[in-house]
Formats: structure tokens, sequence, C-alpha cells
């Protein structure tokens, strides 16, 4: 378990039960005690995280990733890769399942959980191929009437001069005009963290969801406090200002709905958080299945309004 820096007083509990229970003896009331006291700690501090808190926990290299929200949520997953043009790009997985027994598209943003799974998908930052097999899915998602998940956790589009030679701009703008003229249902949840125009590529959706600890933005934090403040120290400022707390952006009218995470976030319980998701996902995809037609047009308008906020 990687403890985060407001979580000192948690990490020492852990460690004094882990202790405890390493003994040949343990003492199960001692244990049950402190056990207890560590998950009243948690409470408190999850209950009153600040702006810049939420960020770390977003970032929490623990937290579930695309894959395992899809290995755990979509029956019957058949991968497809490549955009057909250049090559296959891993910090996108997509793909066809099932959910509930309905048949789904699936295309999730993908940060890997160690370092050699980190390099494989590129941190989650996507190259120009990666937004076009998005649009190829979502293409073939149209042809065979499947409503679409995405599934967002990016820190932001890949930012390398290779992908600005292949048209990462371009890529990106053909998969946010793809998701507007999908006629099929959609539904995206920030599961991570959501960075700018890489993050909206594959967001825009009939339904807006976030987890609880999630963030999403058109800048990190860093790089906002570096542009306004010459420096990154006034990174906690920067979160604050640009209200990027799923709370924040509810109360904005930027998302529909917040995603509830165990306390102490979705690190400290993957299973949990991932039967959340699915719930919302199915609730959602349940009420926007009634009206399918509809998708295309209601989400037109949906975006327009933003566009007046």
């Amino acid at each position: 378990m990687i403890y985060l820096d407001f979580e000192k007083d948690i990490k020492e509990l852990d460690a004094k039960i882990k202790e405890l229970q390493d003994e040949k003896k343990p003492d199960t009331k001692k244990i049950k005690k402190l056990s207890e006291k560590r998950d009243e700690e948690l409470e408190k501090i999850y209950s009153n995280l600040s702006s810049w808190n939420r960020v770390q926990v977003a970032r929490h290299p623990d937290r579930p990733h695309a894959i395992d929200y899809i290995n755990n949520m979509i029956d019957g997953f058949i991968e497809l890769s490549g955009d057909r043009m250049f090559a296959d790009d891993n910090a996108i997985i997509g793909g066809m399942g099932y959910l509930n027994n309905t048949p789904v598209m699936v295309i999730g943003q993908e940060k890997g959980h160690d370092t050699e799974t980190r390099l494989k998908h590129n941190f989650g930052m996507s190259k120009p191929e990666g937004y076009r097999k998005a649009i190829r899915l979502m293409d073939l998602a149209n042809r065979f009437k499947l409503p679409v998940i995405f599934l967002v956790d990016t820190a932001g589009a890949f930012p390398g001069a290779d992908a600005e030679a292949r048209g990462q701009a371009q890529a990106i703008a053909s998969s946010i005009q793809k998701c507007f003229d999908l006629d099929v249902p959609s539904i995206c949840v920030v599961i991570g963290e959501g960075g700018s125009g890489g993050a909206i590529a594959v967001a825009v959706a009939n339904s807006v969801m976030m987890l609880e600890n999630s963030v999403y933005s058109v800048i990190s934090p860093e790089g906002c406090a570096s542009i306004l403040w010459r420096s990154q120290d006034h990174k906690e400022d920067a979160t604050k200002a640009l209200k990027m707390t799923s709370h924040d952006l509810l109360e904005l009218g930027i998302i529909d709905n917040i995603i509830e995470e165990p306390v102490g976030g979705a690190q400290r319980d993957k299973e949990q958080t991932i039967a959340n998701v699915k719930e919302a996902i199915s609730a959602e995809l349940k009420k926007l299945l009634k009206t399918p037609k509809q998708a295309k047009e209601k989400r037109i308008e949906k975006f327009t309004k933003m566009t007046r906020l």
C-alpha cells in the first residue's frame, strides 16, 4: 500500500496492526480496537479532503485502471486493436463485450500499474493512432447499434514531436466530432484523471459521470500554476481555481452524477469501486436505451448548453 502525505497517521496505525497480526499469538481485541480507530481516522480524513488532496487520490497508482473495470464488468470482452493507418496505441484499450447481457462497445484509457505496463501504455497518454482507433471503434458501434462506454483516465494527450507530426490535434478534434456524431447512446466515467483535450476526445457522452475522488480539467494544476504564478509551488491554489473536482463540476453542470468511492478512496477497495461503477453505468444505460434514437440529438443539446454557462 502506497500512502499519500496526508495519510501519515493511517500509515502508522496500519503498521501497528500488521505488527500485531504477525505475532505468534495475535491480540485480537487490540487489533480490532486499532482497526476501528484506523477506520474512524480514514473517514475523518476523507470527509474533509482539499481539492489538491483529491488530485493526489485521483493519481494514486493503486487505483483501479480501465483494464480492471473491463475485466470485472464486461463479459466476453473482445479487444480490437490498431487504427488501420499507422499502428496500435496501447494507451487506449477498446473492444466489444456484454454489460449485464447488453452488448456494448468499451473504450478506455489505460495508464498501467507498474513500470513495465506504464511504459507499454505510455502512462495513458495517447498518440494520434490511439484516437483514430477510438474513432474506428465508434464507427463499429454505430454500424452494429452498440452503446458506447468511455472510461477516462489520462493526464493528457502525448505531447511528443512524433505525435504532433502525425496530426495529434486533428486526431483529437476528429474523435470529439465522432463522439457527437454517434447515433447510439454513450456513457463516460472519469475514473482517475481527466486531462485536457486528451480526455475530452473520448468524453463527449449522453451521460458524464465521475468517481468521487477523480478530477477533470482543461490543464493540470502544475501547468496552470506555471502559467499564472510562474511556479509550481502554487499548484494547490491552481487546483482550487480550476474547480476540477467532481463536486465542483457537478455544481457547475459539467457532469451528471458522482459515483461514490469506498472510505479511503478507490485504491483501498477496488472490488467495491468497480461494483459501484458497474451499477451506475447499468442504471444510466437502462435509461438511455429507452429512447436510443434521441441519443445524438440530446447529446448535442447537452453540450451546446455548456457553451452558454
